[in-house]
């Protein structure tokens, strides 16, 4: 019995490969020319393929190149590429893991040029799940043994999702009145309050009650800062799990961010008219913006600038470090949608947690929706880029549902929260799920 290999379909990148190798060097034996002249100018004609991940192997065509490797020069974007083969004509090359689209650029001694198209470079995004079983509940334990209450409700919006510098996890478990730790081992346990008792209280550890945990941020000592629209407070918890009220809100406190730059504490009321305000150590309150509608997730990128999630607009707002003037730097006020593209193309549905990586680059949850709901357009985590703000989705798609698996692939359920830790990987409240979720580029 005879065993085919549908080469297309199982095995379409070493077949790319393949073919592009065969053509490298069929060309070069036709290739009658010595190599590069310095007189002459370098020249790129095409390559190909255009896109692609890391470990592409691309083949540049053009002129006045030189079959001596040790002084060819090939970068992307500015980042460097191996070269594995040339001729007078022909360069062939290998993108490496966490490239950025940009053009191709060649140099030979002091002749350089660069391609007039763009290599798009496309990122393998992999979603798991790193905690919880998928049923309402509390249950401490390592990864899917857990649960969580984060949609016991059906009205709960938990935002609440931060990573420390040891790549813990916090989880704002409004269900459960607590605050839950992930370490990076995947274990679950119970970082401030009691899952049993519904309150106001500052301790340490269970001793702590809160009412409705929704958001939380962190400081650079690791300290963890969560509202709780339940009491209208604003609680302090230091790394060895010790709960102290900061502040009680001027309206009620859902969002809060910490500006690592200037060392201070914002919280923001997800109302119409809603404020944002500053909150001092003394728990003084002092709105610097307002009159916005339904602001949601609030977080400063690395230069103090302020990024808030317009849930009653349908945009992402800037707002400038110092100044405080506004902005709307993506989506289509009033226009609800689910489409990528260009920042004034773009159209987000009502939108909510948000995160900044160290990069700059913008994370938002896609659903804030009151119910979770399964039709609301966006089930995704999109992804704003650092400067342009041109909008792409990250992970997940317009259907809601539970499945693990590469970017749009991967399925989530009104994900509510999100977080991304220093080395680039991500992490999702996902609400109805009742899960924690996690996603690794490359």
């Amino acid at each position: 019995m005879k065993t085919f290999i549908n080469i297309k379909e199982a095995h379409m990148p070493v077949f790319c490969g393949i073919a592009l190798l065969l053509l490298f060097f069929t060309t070069c034996k036709k290739d009658k020319t010595t190599g590069y002249n310095p007189s002459s100018p370098i020249s790129i004609s095409d390559f190909i393929p255009k896109k692609g991940g890391g470990g592409t192997e691309v083949l540049i065509t053009g002129s006045n190149f030189s079959p001596d490797l040790s002084k060819i020069a090939v970068t992307l974007n500015g980042m460097p590429l191996k070269v594995i083969g040339a001729s007078a004509t022909q360069v062939m090359v290998v993108i490496p893991k966490k490239s950025k689209s940009g053009p191709i650029s060649i140099k030979i001694e002091n002749g350089e040029a660069s391609s007039q198209a763009i290599f798009n470079y496309e990122y393998t995004r992999t979603v798991s799940t790193l905690a919880g079983s998928g049923a309402a509940g509390f249950a401490n334990g390592k990864g899917t043994d857990a649960s969580f209450n984060l949609n016991g409700q059906n009205w709960y919006r938990s935002s609440g999702i931060v990573v420390d510098e040891q790549l813990n996890v916090y989880v704002a478990d409004p269900g459960n009145h607590c605050i839950r730790k992930i370490d990076p081992e995947g274990n679950v346990s119970t970082f401030a309050g009691n899952p049993n008792l519904a309150g106001y209280a500052d301790g340490k550890g269970t001793a702590a009650n809160f009412s409705l945990p929704y958001d939380l941020a962190i400081d650079g000592q690791g300290n963890l800062y969560c509202v709780d629209p339940g009491n209208w407070d604003i609680r302090m918890i230091t790394p060895d799990g010790q709960a102290k009220t900061w502040g009680f809100g001027s309206q009620e406190p859902w969002s809060v961010a910490f500006d690592k730059v200037a060392g201070k504490l914002y919280y923001s009321s997800c109302s119409s008219p809603g404020n944002i305000y500053e909150i001092n150590a003394q728990g003084t309150s002092n709105a610097i913006i307002s009159g916005l509608n339904y602001p949601a997730g609030i977080k400063f990128d690395n230069k103090g600038n302020l990024f808030v999630s317009g849930h009653g607009d349908q945009v992402i707002r800037k707002f400038s470090a110092g100044t405080w003037q506004g902005s709307i730097v993506a989506g289509q006020q009033g226009n609800v949608g689910y489409i990528n593209g260009p920042a004034t193309a773009a159209q987000f549905a009502y939108p909510w947690g948000i995160a900044i990586d160290n990069n700059n680059n913008i994370y938002v949850a896609g659903n804030g929706t009151g119910g979770g709901s399964t039709s609301n357009p966006d089930q995704s985590i999109r992804y704003l880029q650092a400067n342009t703000y041109e909008v792409g989705t990250f992970a997940g798609s317009s259907k809601a549902g539970y499945t693990d698996g590469f970017g749009g692939l991967a399925s989530f359920s009104a994900p509510g929260g999100v977080a991304v830790d220093k080395n680039g990987t991500v992490y999702v409240l996902d609400k109805n799920n009742n899960r924690i979720r996690k996603i690794i580029s490359e």
